[in-house]
């Protein structure tokens, strides 16, 4: 029976990892939508139990009617957070290359499957929470991690970018051109990026380099929100029965 629950437990995670991507690929204004509504509902309370956690780290007194200060500052960063997302969420998905985006959808499930075996560790081994550490802290890791699978695409040079963006791009883009041309134009000042870095560096270590300081980075955000969502839900099945 054990081995039956954790396969069933596994097997609702990789539908869950499935469906997220499926979204994504097929309907990224849906996904975009729903990933800025959740970014949103998560992070308020949690921005807020974080700042008056920390308010007697920055102050020597209790937070008292700083707490007006404490919500006023939480929302605004949550909803900062939410618009982030739900724009990285969109940029991520949106586009016209349907085969780029397919390899982007399974970099993005393959990431987001070993964000939830993170949280899950940590859970197991230290009793981490995974809303309070993985929304905190899993941003960065996991941005690393998709920003390295996307470092194989091939990015066209800025000669051809010019060409594309005078004869190819309509003066009035529809919003799938214009994130296709913006993907295109931030892998290509990615390469420039890594072929700067070789200059210095051994071009695998500037190859890693580029990873870190990619735009890429930042749909770390939309696979921490997904990953700690479904470990925590996972958890909360895991509990109840």
């Amino acid at each position: 029976m054990y081995i039956l629950f954790n396969g069933l437990m596994m097997a609702l995670e990789l539908t869950a990892i499935f469906g997220i991507a499926w979204v994504g690929y097929t309907a990224p204004l849906i996904f975009a939508a729903g990933t800025a509504v959740l970014a949103l509902s998560v992070g308020a309370a949690l921005e807020i139990a974080r700042l008056k956690y920390e308010f007697p780290f920055y102050f020597e007194r209790t937070p008292g009617r700083s707490m007006i200060l404490i919500v006023a500052v939480g929302a605004i960063e949550s909803i900062t957070k939410a618009v982030l997302a739900g724009v990285v969420g969109l940029l991520t998905f949106l586009g016209t290359d349907h085969e780029r985006l397919k390899i982007v959808a399974i970099v993005f499930g393959v990431c987001l499957f070993l964000g939830i075996q993170l949280v899950r560790m940590l859970m197991e081994r230290l009793k981490a929470r995974p809303l309070r550490w993985g929304y905190f802290r899993l941003a960065a890791p996991l941005g690393l991690m998709f920003s390295a699978g996307l470092t194989f695409l091939p990015a066209p040079g800025i000669t051809e970018l010019a060409k594309r963006a005078a004869f190819d791009l309509p003066a009035r883009p529809s919003m799938e051109q214009a994130s296709e041309f913006l993907f295109l134009l931030k892998q290509s000042f990615d390469e420039i990026v890594v072929r700067m870095l070789s200059w210095v560096f051994d071009p695998s270590l500037a190859q890693a380099i580029g990873a870190v300081v990619s735009v890429n980075m930042l749909s770390g955000f939309v696979l921490a929100l997904y990953a700690v969502l479904i470990a925590e839900g996972i958890r909360t099945l895991e509990k109840r029965t």
